[in-house]
C-alpha cells in the first residue's frame, strides 16, 4: 500500500484494497522478499485509496458510507497480462483500469481530506505492487520471472479496508460491489 519502503505505518493507519488472491501463487515470492508491504502481512492488492482515514475516524457510519460507496459499483473481470515500472518498482498491469479508477475517484470524492497517496502523484495509475525499492537489474530478475507466470484473471467483488496496528496490517471489514 505504499510506493516507499523507508515509510513506518502508524498504529491506526488505514488504506482501502482490492485484494488479488488469484495473483498471489505467482507473485508472493517476489513480494515477501521486495515489498515491505508483503511482509507487513497485506496481500497481493490493487490500492483504492492510501492513506485513508485514522482508525479512530472509522466507526459504524464512516463503514456504512464505505459500504454504500462501494455498492454503486459493479463486480468486475481484470486480467494482469503484462508489469509496468515507476522508479525503483515493480508492478503487474490490472485491465482495464478504469473500474480500479472509478472506485478510487468515488471513495476520494467521499473523504476529499484523503486524497490518493496523499495527493503526491498527478496521474491515478491502478497496479499491483511486487518489489519496490529496488534498482533496475533486480526489477529485471523479478520481471522476467513474472513474465512466464502472466496472464492472471481476477474477478473482482469486494474492497477491504486495512488498519495497521502498529506492527501489521489487519483487514478490518470487506465491502461488497454489486
Amino acid at each position: 500500500m505504499t510506493d516507499d519502503n523507508s515509510v513506518a505505518f502508524p498504529a491506526g493507519q488505514s488504506g482501502l484494497i482490492v485484494r488479488i488472491p488469484e495473483a498471489e501463487l505467482a507473485v508472493r515470492a517476489w513480494r515477501e522478499r521486495l515489498d515491505p508491504s508483503a511482509r507487513a502481512g497485506v496481500p497481493a492488492h490493487v490500492t483504492v485509496l492510501f492513506p485513508f482515514l485514522d482508525a479512530s475516524r472509522i466507526d459504524e457510519a464512516a463503514c456504512a458510507a464505505i459500504g454504500e460507496v462501494v455498492g454503486r459499483h459493479r463486480t468486475f473481470e481484470t486480467r494482469f497480462g503484462h508489469c509496468g515500472r515507476f522508479p525503483g518498482i515493480l508492478y503487474v498491469v490490472p485491465e482495464p483500469a478504469a473500474p480500479f479508477r472509478r472506485l478510487t475517484e468515488a471513495i476520494a470524492d467521499r473523504w476529499p481530506e484523503t486524497p490518493p497517496f496523499g495527493g503526491r502523484f498527478d496521474e491515478l495509475v491502478p497496479h499491483l505492487t511486487v518489489a519496490q525499492g529496488q534498482d533496475d537489474a533486480v526489477l529485471a530478475q523479478a520481471e522476467a520471472d513474472l513474465q512466464s507466470r502472466l496472464p492472471i484473471t481476477a474477478h473482482v467483488s469486494t474492497v477491504d479496508l486495512m488498519v495497521h496496528d502498529g506492527t501489521r496490517w489487519q483487514r478490518k471489514a470487506s465491502f461488497s460491489l454489486r
